[in-house]
């Protein structure tokens, strides 16, 4: 569909009539909506899930910018198109970013915050440099660590050899065949990944505006996340007055997918305490 002079690939599951869920992927230049599609599709045998190519990504256009301001509109965009005056607002790792952004910029259209492995600023960043230079899983080259969270690339090629050398961190149990599937599943948009973390990155911290988000949140967390540690987390679960951290003991960045029976039913528990799920 046409959303502010963009074209996104949206997907929406589940009654029309049930509350409505806006699930925001991770990673701008190489997620798209197969991961929230895969987490959040369970939710549709109540909820209406809505899940979508974020501009710069996946099977949407590259139409700029690739800013978090017009990521937040794009959402907002999608909410008036289906007609649903709150939504509960997901998102993972870097669309946790801008699930929480948007949970910010609009807080009368948040019924619930859902969010995993994801940050409030970059004060954990060098932590994955040090995991990345440290890890024995495998010998990742210099020129990609140096450009972990940086937005410094050249080509998609280079985007996808980056790619191919860090997913060995992502998860608590390595799977190299995983991998293998997730490499050949991605579509690279490498200026929409520059955009991301060389020009919003540096300037993001949103701890001074958490305290203003006054939703029931939940914030979940791997034990094991290389990119987005514990720490990371529990930030936002401080600075959030209704916030709750729920960490997820056999996962690394990706408990939604380590552990999705259990992630399943504390979304579900969460959304029956916030009046979401009756």
């Amino acid at each position: 569909m046409k959303i502010n002079g963009a074209e996104l690939v949206v997907e929406a599951f589940g009654p029309e009539d049930g509350p409505a869920m806006i699930v925001h992927h991770g990673a701008p230049g190489l997620g798209s909506r197969n991961e929230p599609k895969r987490s959040f599709g369970p939710f549709s045998d109540r909820m209406r899930v809505i899940v979508f190519d974020a501009r710069g990504s996946g099977e949407s256009s590259d139409d700029e910018p690739f800013t978090h301001e017009q990521w937040v509109a794009d959402v907002d965009a999608i909410r008036e198109h289906f007609g649903y005056e709150k939504i509960v607002m997901a998102g993972g790792s870097y669309g946790g970013f801008i699930a929480l952004e948007y949970a910010v910029a609009h807080p009368d259209r948040v019924s619930a915050l859902v969010l995993r492995d994801t940050a409030a600023d970059t004060a954990h960043d060098h932590l994955a440099v040090e995991r990345a230079r440290n890890t024995d899983r495998s010998v990742i080259p210099e020129w990609v660590i140096e450009r972990i969270g940086t937005g410094r690339f050249e080509s998609n090629e280079q985007l996808r050899e980056y790619w191919r050398a860090i997913l060995p961190l992502y998860d608590h149990q390595h799977d190299p065949a995983k991998d293998e599937a997730k490499l050949a599943a991605t579509r690279f948009h490498y200026r929409t990944h520059n955009a991301a973390f060389g020009q919003n990155m540096p300037r993001y911290d949103l701890k001074p505006k958490l305290p203003s988000i006054t939703c029931p949140t939940l914030v979940t967390v791997g034990r094991h996340d290389w990119r987005t540690p514990v720490a990371a987390s529990q930030v936002i679960a401080d600075l959030i007055p209704n916030g709750e951290l729920v960490v997820f003991e056999k996962s690394g960045h990706s408990p939604q997918l380590e552990e999705p029976e259990l992630f399943q039913q504390v979304v579900r528990d969460f959304l029956g305490r916030a009046g979401v799920l009756r």
